[in-house]
């Protein structure tokens, strides 16, 4: 079910709010900020909660109530009013690279990737923002880093290097990221973004196929929900049972390219799929400079 009022040039990371009863995603290159409400009846009437200059590639909420945004090279800390609170940056503006999708590790530390201007060369990584407001590296070697997601117990960590056309698992703990092994070939197709549910099942949104599947850890599919918007962008679990699964789409990679008129692309979208999500973790806030 498309979401009336919810169109995007590129919509990305869905992130379900359960203390406000919202969902929040973005509009990457639009750079716009926007939240739903999510009830047992589904969801509610979107607004625009803030817009930014240049992108904002992923959102999450915080434990103060703030929320943690990855902008082209920065993570911003912004308050419940919208003010910028802190800010850090995690590229250099002469890297040709950007940030892109990003999420909290079971311990409430924002992982984020990067994408560059060769998508055809594994030179993006992995970063984390760990509890003294430094940024580490904790994976490299990648193509296009896009959808990220933790098993339930919290020792597996999935990730969609999208244009490796993989998604891959690597062992995962407090101080310890292990060497990545591919759980999901995608043959010729390209992962986007992706969630995992309580059964411990990958949802992966794939680009171009206007598909988001389902597969068990070791990559057998599951179940298939076909989108209606080729460029299906990413998905998440939502509502006050995480029984709804919603998910973004794009019409295109230009600010100028929404065409709200051609049905469900660039579109929320949302159903009921039979399974529950995960709990998001809220991102365990860290003081970042106000000026960097």
């Amino acid at each position: 079910m498309a979401v009336p009022g919810s169109e995007c040039s590129l919509g990305e990371s869905p992130s379900w709010d359960a203390d406000a009863g919202v969902l929040r995603w973005v509009d990457l290159t639009g750079g716009r900020l926007l939240e739903a409400p999510v009830a047992v009846a589904g969801v509610g009437e979107p607004r625009e909660v803030l817009r930014v200059q240049g992108i904002v590639a992923a959102v999450t909420h915080g434990d103060d109530g703030g929320l943690l945004l990855a902008g082209e090279r920065h993570l911003i800390h912004v308050d419940s009013s919208g003010a910028t609170v802190g800010r850090v940056e995690m590229v250099s503006d002469r890297t040709g690279r950007r940030l892109n999708d990003g999420a909290c590790d079971p311990a409430g530390r924002f992982v984020v990737g990067t994408v560059g201007p060769t998508w055809d060369r594994a030179d993006e990584s992995l970063w984390r923002l760990e509890p003294d407001g430094t940024v580490a590296e904790i994976a490299a070697g990648i193509t296009a880093s896009n959808g990220i997601g933790w098993s339930p117990d919290g020792t597996q960590m999935y990730h969609a290097d999208t244009f490796s056309h993989v998604v891959t698992a690597r062992a995962y703990g407090t101080d310890h990221v292990g060497e990545p092994s591919v759980v999901v070939d995608c043959g010729g197709d390209l992962p986007d973004g992706l969630a995992v549910d309580s059964d411990g099942a990958l949802w992966v949104a794939f680009w171009g196929a206007g598909q988001v599947r389902r597969y068990t850890p070791d990559g057998t599919l599951l179940q298939v929900v076909r989108t209606g918007a080729p460029l299906t962008t990413s998905c998440a679990f939502a509502g006050p049972e995480l029984d709804i699964l919603v998910i973004t789409t794009a019409v295109g990679l230009e600010t100028d390219d929404r065409e709200p008129t051609i049905g469900p692309a660039g579109r929320l979208l949302w159903c009921r799929p039979g399974v529950h999500g995960l709990p998001a973790t809220p991102w365990q806030r860290v003081p970042l400079p106000s000026g960097s």
